[in-house]
């Protein structure tokens, strides 16, 4: 196999302009399918990260009715618990879950001012986890303290949109809101870690996300019914311990609530909010596309393997009387059969690593024009080039059988 090997080499560096030549229609086909995948597996990280953050992995768990998100606004539902600090950390045991905080929540609440400006975005009472499982950064100022729960202390913290938008040129921390007709001191201001960019394209995305570009306002969760009277049923967050675990460990925090809080017979439920699945659908619709174009660069393959059969056929003719002197001295059909195949399996596999490696280039220069993102599938490029090696051992079986199948002495008297 070894004296095979460096024959094929010897044979392609005798012939190097023929040789490329032959490998082009591999290199253009393996190029093409490694940008085309890679561009694939780029585009299906945009998608997720579009609809779940890098790295975010915090699943949504609401109240519903029937179908359709239950809004407090209506009323405090029938049969709902409140959910206690106790079940909240018996959720953090169930599988797949890393961190779990409550909150509670009004969209354009319209009763939230400091001086004379009105506060658009979305008002929160959450509890002491709710900003380690979201992936917020505190950039001044403080956060709400255990203290600030039990002893029912009106403070509040914002967001750096609502800085911007309410404190026009002024410091907040100190400064005072007033929410529902009391008196609540700003005193810390956050950011998220990881920003989303969403990818809106129905009213119910809109809703989704226009929290986070218009602003967000926290107060203690245990300071809620100060503001709106009532003790209301809470929302969940689920930080999943990974982004493919943040489905199952959705719907085990979903079950569970549904169980342990709401009574028998009740239309309410509670149910997560399955971004994986989105991401899922939306990439499907992605790849079904890009397939049709990965078959097409296949085509380049099949004229590549006809190239190769052409020049090993025009290799048999011009090594007939090497064959022959070869069978004259004893050498077997299998022996001159591994020969020529061998050289046809180097000759498209050096093809398939050199259409690797302008694949890889390709789908870079192809990234920063169209600024898409490129993803490089190490699994792809290996194939491709095992691949490769199948075409020259299918497309050199014919030549090599030709020669195996020469006569000796016809072999020698050949011109």
């Amino acid at each position: 196999m070894v004296e095979n090997i460096s024959l094929s080499f010897q044979g392609i560096w005798g012939h190097k302009m023929r040789s490329f030549l032959t490998m082009l229609g591999i290199i253009i086909g393996i190029a093409a399918i490694i940008s085309i995948v890679s561009t694939i597996k780029g585009t299906n990280e945009e998608i997720k990260e579009s609809l779940i953050g890098s790295g975010n992995n915090v699943v949504s768990v609401s109240l519903k009715r029937g179908s359709s998100e239950y809004s407090m606004e209506e009323g405090v539902p029938n049969g709902v618990a409140v959910i206690s600090e106790q079940t909240r950390a018996r959720l953090e045991k169930l599988d797949g879950v890393k961190e779990v905080s409550l909150y509670r929540y009004r969209s354009y609440p319209g009763n939230v001012f400091f001086k004379n400006n009105a506060f658009t975005g979305a008002l929160y009472g959450i509890d002491t986890h709710y900003f380690s499982v979201n992936d917020y950064s505190l950039n001044y100022g403080r956060g709400f303290s255990d203290f600030d729960q039990v002893h029912f202390n009106k403070v509040a913290v914002i967001d750096t949109d609502t800085a911007s938008a309410l404190f026009t040129g002024e410091n907040p921390i100190g400064k005072t809101l007033e929410i529902g007709g009391d008196a609540f001191v700003v005193v810390g201001i956050v950011s998220k870690n990881t920003t989303v960019t969403p990818n809106i394209t129905s009213m119910s995305d809109y809703d989704q996300y226009d929290n986070y570009s218009t602003g967000n306002v926290y107060i203690p969760i245990e300071t809620w019914p100060i503001v709106f009277r009532f003790d209301e049923p809470q929302n969940v967050n689920v930080r999943a311990e990974s982004t493919d675990l943040m489905t199952s460990a959705g719907k085990n925090v979903a079950d569970a609530l549904t169980t342990s809080q709401i009574s028998s017979g009740s239309n309410f439920k509670y149910e997560a909010q399955d971004l994986l699945k989105r991401a899922a659908e939306m990439q499907k619709l992605s790849n079904n596309t890009n397939r049709q174009l990965i078959w097409i660069a296949g085509i380049s393959l099949l004229v590549g393997g006809i190239g190769v059969m052409n020049i090993m056929l025009v290799s048999v003719t011009e090594r007939t009387k090497e064959i022959g002197l070869k069978k004259a001295i004893g050498a077997k059909r299998s022996r001159i059969l591994a020969q020529f195949l061998t050289e046809a399996a180097v000759l498209t596999s050096l093809g398939g690593m050199l259409g690797v490696i302008s694949g890889i280039v390709l789908s870079r220069v192809l990234a920063n024009v169209m600024r898409t993102r490129s993803a490089i599938s190490v699994p792809a490029c290996v194939i491709a080039v095992v691949f490769s090696m199948g075409i020259g051992i299918v497309f050199g079986l014919l030549p090599a059988i030709t020669a195996s199948k020469l006569n000796p002495i016809d072999a020698l008297r050949s011109e």
